[in-house]
């Protein structure tokens, strides 16, 4: 009997830390969110490493769930629900309604919309940072986990790593910057790639 009253407070223990420890992440989220998402815009650099696609750096600007990135070899524009990706080597413009994922891999600020719903949380403490788990609850959804790394002074994400179909890529962020861009940025205009190919793909 002692020993089933044990085992019944180690698991009432267990839960109650664990739904601390869930309720402290969505705080850290919910700071990161605020500040990420400001009302006129942001800017930084990123980087972008898999095993499957390599890797590639650029920048991107992002306005609520809008976003405008550049790298080398793309322009990729998303205005909340239609994407144009400028392919420079071809000169062609394709254009698609995206996943989850394929926003998130273009977009590294997708989480701060995506952790409100659907995920599981945990969060541990590493040095001046946190790290934020976030676990899909279905098991269909195609990010998987995302482990977010955020300054513990200005709630900044710096690295985003994210799981899908058993393979992770990992997103490094620089030189945040809060802006005011206009919406506009984030639509592709045909008279600014008059030669280019418009494909659509949805």
């Amino acid at each position: 009997m002692k020993k089933t009253i044990l085992i019944t407070l180690i698991m009432f223990v267990t839960l109650c830390v664990s739904a601390q420890n869930a309720t402290q992440a969505r705080k850290v989220l919910d700071k990161t969110a605020a500040i990420v998402g400001n009302k006129g815009g942001a800017s930084a650099d990123f980087k972008i490493s898999s095993s499957n696609m390599g890797s590639t750096s650029g920048s991107i600007s992002i306005k609520g769930n809008k976003f405008h990135a550049r790298t080398s070899q793309a322009t990729v524009w998303f205005n909340g629900k239609t994407q144009w990706s400028y392919l420079k080597s071809t000169d062609e413009v394709n254009i698609t309604a995206p996943t989850e994922a394929q926003r998130m891999r273009m977009n590294p600020y997708t989480f701060i919309t995506m952790y409100r719903n659907g995920y599981t949380l945990g969060m541990t403490s590493k040095g001046a940072n946190y790290q934020v788990r976030m676990t899909a609850q279905n098991k269909q959804r195609t990010v998987q986990e995302v482990y977010l790394t955020i300054n513990k002074s200005t709630y900044k994400p710096s690295t985003i790593k994210m799981r899908e179909n058993g393979r992770w890529t990992t997103i490094t962020i620089s030189n945040f910057k809060t802006k005011n861009l206009p919406n506009g940025l984030f639509v592709f205009n045909v008279k600014d790639f008059p030669t280019a190919e418009v494909i659509d793909l949805r």
